[in-house]
């Protein structure tokens, strides 16, 4: 997908200062949950991280439920499991749409 595609919720364009700011996190913390793999930013040739209002979101979240008490760890196996629902579910769509079409253009054909 390129970057004219993507939502603008998923491009990756404010500075970890910023979202220090917004998120009320330190940047400690921030790039902990990245080294925790549960928040992946864009990095530049210089290594300088770029974060998007989605890593936004999913950062208030993690701060959330650390604030519950949840660990990390805990926190990225939700995370995944989360993204293989979504990617079965995505599947799932692909598949429905897909027999949809092969219905169409069989049922189109039988009545030529």
């Amino acid at each position: 997908m390129n970057q004219q595609d993507r939502s603008y919720k998923d491009k990756k364009v404010i500075s970890i200062g910023t979202v220090s700011e917004l998120t009320g996190l330190t940047l400690r913390q921030i790039r902990y949950y990245e080294e925790r793999k549960l928040i992946a930013p864009y990095r530049n040739d210089r290594g300088t991280r770029k974060y998007s209002f989605n890593d936004i979101e999913t950062l208030m979240d993690i701060a959330d439920k650390r604030e519950d008490g949840v660990q990390t760890t805990e926190i990225l196996k939700e995370m995944r499991l989360k993204e293989k629902q979504r990617e079965s579910e995505a599947e799932v769509k692909k598949k429905m749409l897909q027999g949809q079409l092969n219905a169409q253009f069989r049922y189109g054909r039988g009545r030529n």
